[in-house]
């Protein structure tokens, strides 16, 4: 049986791999509905759900189109870390630690529901604010969520900048906290393990794919700024 979510996942992939282009006109429900063996409702609940991430454009008699810009209306905002340390007057400067395709441990792969068997892109990367550590970044990425980030030079541009520009994504979720300062944090920031550090934890999702799992961890000091 057809679920609207199933619908809502494979239309998810037409935009995300350009098959969909922004700005681009989609098939009408009836169509989509006959060509999924569904009922049109099915196709409605799929598209509305977009529509109400900002992904799909809808106007009466206009019809649906991909959003022109579906990133900036996602739900979550994922701030840009070059652009944080910019804006607080500083210099940047990004420096990639390892990059390598491995099986996550266990509890990542249970974090992003897939098996110990995957593959996943692992990264290591800092961050600096005036030459100075400012946040180490161990990230995981799914692949087959974004098959492009694997031909992408992210020595130059971090994970973190190009998945913001690049990939598309509909839900997440995100936790603050603090821990003690493992020996590679340690190492980064030039202070003693176990310092208390400021973290930032972050999953993405596309419909039911993961995209990526981060950990953030800011330098000793660090002061979080949002506006109400």
């Amino acid at each position: 049986m057809i679920t609207w979510q199933n619908i809502q996942t494979e239309l998810l992939r037409r935009i995300s791999e350009r098959i969909w282009l922004p700005g681009e006109l989609v098939p009408k429900e009836v169509e989509l509905a006959a060509e999924f063996g569904c009922a049109r409702a099915t196709v409605n609940r799929a598209m509305r759900e977009m529509a109400n991430s900002g992904i799909l454009s809808r106007k009466r008699k206009a019809g649906t189109r991909v959003a022109i810009n579906p990133v900036r209306k996602a739900t979550l905002d994922i701030p840009v870390i070059r652009l944080d340390i910019e804006n607080r007057g500083a210099s940047y400067r990004y420096l990639m630690l390892s990059r390598e395709i491995i099986r996550p441990p266990p509890f990542i792969a249970n974090r992003l529901t897939l098996g110990v068997d995957n593959e996943l892109l692992h990264l290591r990367a800092v961050h600096f604010s005036d030459n100075q550590p400012f946040v180490y970044e161990e990230r995981w990425v799914n692949p087959a969520a974004i098959p492009e980030i694997l031909n992408a030079d992210l020595s130059l541009e971090s994970a973190n900048e190009w998945l913001v520009h690049h990939a598309l994504f509909t839900s997440g979720d995100i936790s603050f906290s603090a821990h003690n300062a493992t020996e590679n944090e340690a190492e980064v920031f030039g202070i003693i393990t176990g310092t208390a550090l400021f973290v930032v934890e972050r999953l993405t999702w596309l419909g039911t794919i993961p995209i990526t799992s981060v950990c953030l961890s800011y330098a000793p000091g660090f002061k979080m700024h949002t506006d109400l």
